[in-house]
């Protein structure tokens, strides 16, 4: 299934290069989205992957949610989005952070978890990981805890897992 999964999320991705800028090969996952057979596929494969407990799926703005949410339903887990900077109402934990092009910061609301929950972390791609360890560092600085990641695309020469601890669950469907 490991491979098939691979195959089918390979054919149906497309790479868009020099998007959005010159040297970049963006993976386009709108193909993805609108064949609802592949789309609940790779659902179904995340989903089966994780073996270990967790409270909540936290999916990074904007196409984590879209993974995220339906993790979520899946497996009748509560979300939480975060979001870039002023987005969301209320008292927020933001956290800036750096990119290999500059700084983003991102938040979540004070109130999105009780102190000591476990939180899986979602977005649709692994690249250098900077985003994704910035999340893991937004949810500690609110008093979670992050037990894994899940990703529809790891991009393997960019070495992002390199990021994390070793420890840590990466569960992707296609390592390209």
């Amino acid at each position: 299934m490991d491979q098939e999964i691979q195959q089918l999320v390979d054919k149906t991705v497309r790479c868009i290069p020099n998007y959005p800028k010159p040297g970049i090969n963006f993976r386009d996952i709108c193909p993805l989205l609108k064949n609802i057979e592949v789309l609940n596929k790779v659902i179904d494969y995340l989903a089966g992957k994780i073996n270990f407990e967790f409270d909540y799926i936290a999916g990074i703005e904007s196409r984590g949610f879209i993974f995220g949410i339906l993790l979520s339903q899946k497996l009748n887990k509560g979300f939480i989005p975060i979001r870039k900077k002023n987005k969301l109402p209320g008292e927020k934990i933001t956290l800036e952070y750096k990119l290999e092009y500059g700084s983003d910061i991102i938040e979540i609301q004070a109130d999105a978890f009780k102190a000591g929950s476990r939180i899986l972390i979602c977005d649709d791609l692994l690249a250098t990981g900077g985003t994704a360890v910035a999340a893991n560092e937004l949810i500690e600085k609110a008093q979670g805890i992050s037990v894994g990641y899940i990703f529809v695309i790891e991009l393997k020469d960019l070495k992002g897992r390199e990021r994390f601890d070793p420890k840590v669950p990466v569960i992707v469907a296609l390592s390209d």
